[in-house]
């Protein structure tokens, strides 16, 4: 059994499925299953599988290399703003044509190629159109990763080309019982999992990061915060946190791309220029998109305090709460409401990446929960 597959939870049917294709694979795989079901995972630990001599041992340098998506061999395109776009050339890196013209070439090193496609469901229509070509002649020894919660949305001709891997919601039961397994505590992996709605990923950093609270402290940190001017300093510091994330993100540049430096020069190896010109962009995409990811993660936690209101408000049970270390606000079920709909239309708002103006987004919303009536 692949160990790195092995390691990959609560998908047993997709877990099986893999270890056989890992054997002989197809060329194309689409990954469809909602947001934290563990696809990433997955598709880290296939591509492990397939570039380990082992079949995926999880200790030796291939396997290490690809579950941290730093294996030379291993190319992962994901959207650069809102989409996967087609691009003017072949030099473009991150776009359709740079992924085909890519994988025509000899791999860095002797070894399958593995081309991840991260969001699948954002290439533009010209951009599945030119991956179609490497879809309908698949060049020897290279293997595409396709990953979508919308497989719906991923266009027919390309959905058709590849072998669709099912990926299952993981229950909050399951998560709660990883993380206990893990050492977090009772009450620490129940709130964890009930704010990350399922997700494995996001309840860990929640329950082991020291700061994976961070978010929701400062987002209820704003509320108190009365009129025009409360409004604009609550904004204020949501995009400072904001801002204060981007910069842990920031450091962990120097980690990753330690294991491609010479021991005593400091510098890139040779061989590993382009590799480590690829993880240099992507991580500034990661870098780019924190202060948008952290202010989405403060916005649903102000939201979940205000559906625990409308539930308590509404005789619901308190065990249905999300904040289960919190008590409700004291609300009228209307009033929750209100906040409920400020908050969803300026995460819908941020999740624009073509919206550059975060603060107004914010201090809109926070004019709005201004004028809702909190009893206590």
């Amino acid at each position: 059994m692949s160990e790195v597959l092995r390691r990959v939870p609560g998908q047993p049917d997709a877990v099986a499925f893999l270890e056989r294709a890992a054997e002989r694979p197809h060329h194309a795989y689409l990954f469809a299953g909602p947001e934290g079901s563990g696809k990433q995972q997955a598709a880290r630990a296939f591509a492990a599988a397939l570039l380990c001599s082992r079949g995926g041992c999880g200790e030796c340098r291939d396997c290490r290399l690809a579950l941290e998506d730093r294996h030379p061999n291993l190319v992962v395109v994901e959207p650069q703003g809102r989409d996967i776009r087609v691009g003017e050339s072949a030099d473009e890196d991150g776009t359709a044509r740079w992924l085909v013209a890519r994988a025509s070439l000899t791999a860095p090193e002797p070894n399958r190629k593995v081309f991840r496609v991260d969001q699948a469901d954002r290439m533009t229509e010209e951009a599945a159109d030119v991956l179609l070509k490497a879809l309908e002649e698949p060049p020897p020894e290279t293997v595409l990763i396709l990953s979508s919660a919308r497989p719906d949305e991923v266009p027919e001709t390309v959905l058709s080309r590849c072998q669709v891997v099912t990926f299952r919601p993981l229950s909050e039961g399951f998560v709660i019982d990883a993380l206990l397994a893990e050492g977090v505590d009772d009450a620490r992996a129940r709130l964890a999992a009930r704010l990350a709605g399922g997700n494995l990923g996001r309840a860990r950093r929640i329950a082991k990061d020291p700061e994976g609270l961070a978010f929701r402290d400062v987002a209820l940190g704003t509320l108190g915060l009365e009129g025009a001017a409360g409004a604009l300093d609550a904004a204020d510091r949501l995009l400072t946190a904001a801002g204060e994330y981007r910069t842990r993100v920031a450091s962990r540049l120097d980690e990753e791309l330690e294991p491609f430096l010479d021991a005593e020069t400091g510098k890139p190896l040779e061989q590993y220029r382009g590799a480590i010109r690829r993880m240099e962009q992507r991580h500034q995409r990661q870098e780019r998109r924190a202060e948008r990811e952290f202010l989405d993660a403060a916005l649903l936690a102000l939201e979940s305090w205000f559906r625990d209101g409308l539930l308590a408000g509404s005789g619901g049970e308190p065990d249905w709460s999300i904040n289960l270390d919190r008590e409700p606000p004291a609300i009228r079920p209307a009033e929750a409401a209100r906040a409920v709909e400020a908050l969803e239309g300026a995460r819908s708002a941020l999740a624009d990446e073509t919206n550059l103006n975060a603060r107004m987004v914010l201090e809109e919303a926070f004019l709005r929960l201004a004028a809702v009536e909190v009893a206590g």
